[in-house]
């Protein structure tokens, strides 16, 4: 048996449930391995099944290993097949499921009780399988090719929106199916806006330039940020620069198994703020990354749990100042046995760009 099933069944008997519906786009990937735009996933204690309407019944039956795939419409809906399976208690996606999809399950569904998973699915996936980890590593991998080749395309004049263009486009050759979020590429005083989306600024000489982009690799995602200084840096910048590389390292080398989130945040947090920019570092130090770009575990203040190996995070302090620029640099990372390895392998140390 899939051992991801396997796994999602042991919680439904554990929360006594007879089936388990799944419609979110990533959670349907990882149980079944479909990776079209429209289908349900039910898992019950003896039959996984797999619905889905007559433009994927095909792609379905060979992506969907191990599922009886079965067709719906507008006469037959879904919830016709779940009226004849004697289900009383069914698990479903309370954090993706809208009002307007649960309130039509339910009074079509009157005798079954709706059971919200409460995160389930999502604690199923953040610990990452061999397969997994490899294909986020050929992600970031695909992202370090990006990031070498970008520094040879940027110069003053160029607009920020041109280097997103020029990144995209060239991950996309090596294979990404898409970009795992919309790239930031901020430069000069723009470069204080953490989520600084690329602009029609044009880059000028003594920038700081912050790239923060990742693509899609056969569905899971890849996340990294270098910040680089266009011409020469200034002593200020590299001050700054020089702080925010100690807080990532210092949290990097302390990444192993058992410790927590909010205890990762809390080693870069205190580097910065015994600098005297605690203020300026106003978001948390990571986050998850998998099949979505922010997923669990937190890296953050809420990080209470544990981390585990297989889990993949990342780190990312950074220092924002109005009106003077920013400085962030992330590394995408794994949780291993004895430690961690790093899956962003661009340079670190700070890149005064010629040109």
């Amino acid at each position: 048996m899939n051992s991801r099933i396997k796994n999602l069944k042991n919680e439904m008997k554990n929360r006594d449930l007879d089936a388990v519906l799944i419609y979110k786009p990533e959670n349907r990937r990882y149980i079944s391995g479909f990776t079209g735009t429209a289908g349900y996933v039910l898992i019950t204690e003896s039959k996984n099944m797999f619905f889905t309407d007559f433009r994927y019944v095909q792609q379905a039956s060979n992506q969907c290993k191990g599922f009886e795939i079965l067709e719906i419409s507008r006469t037959k809906p879904i919830t016709e097949y779940l009226l004849d399976m004697n289900i009383k208690k069914l698990g479903f996606e309370d954090d993706y499921m809208d009002f307007s999809t649960y309130s039509k399950f339910t009074n079509e569904l009157k005798d079954i009780n709706f059971v919200p998973l409460k995160g389930l699915m999502l604690s199923l996936r953040v610990v990452k399988d061999e397969e997994e980890i490899n294909t986020i590593a050929k992600a970031a991998n695909i992202a370090d090719e990006a990031f070498d080749h970008i520094l040879k395309f940027i110069k003053p004049g160029i607009s920020e929106k041109d280097i997103a263009l020029e990144i995209e486009y060239f991950m996309k050759k090596k294979g990404a199916s898409g970009i795992s979020f919309d790239s930031i590429v901020a430069s000069g005083k723009r470069s204080s806006l953490p989520h600084g989306v690329a602009s029609e600024k044009l880059i000028e000489e003594g920038d700081f330039l912050t790239l923060d982009f990742g693509c899609i690799y056969n569905g899971y995602c890849s996340d990294m940020t270098r910040t680089i200084v266009v011409g020469k840096a200034n002593d200020e910048q590299k001050k700054i620069y020089d702080i925010v590389l100690n807080a990532q390292i210092k949290a990097l080398e302390a990444i192993k198994p058992g410790i927590t989130g909010c205890e990762l945040d809390k080693i870069a947090r205190d580097v910065i703020t015994n600098a005297g920019y605690g203020d300026k570092f106003g978001h948390g130090l990571g986050h998850g990354v998998g099949l979505e770009v922010h997923e669990m575990p937190h890296v953050n203040s809420l990080g209470k749990n544990p981390l585990l190996p297989g889990m993949v995070i990342t780190d990312e302090p950074g220092i924002y100042i109005p009106d003077f620029g920013g400085v962030r640099i992330e590394d995408l990372v794994v949780v291993i046995e004895d430690g961690y390895k790093v899956l962003s392998n661009s340079p670190k140390e700070l890149i005064e760009l010629s040109y």
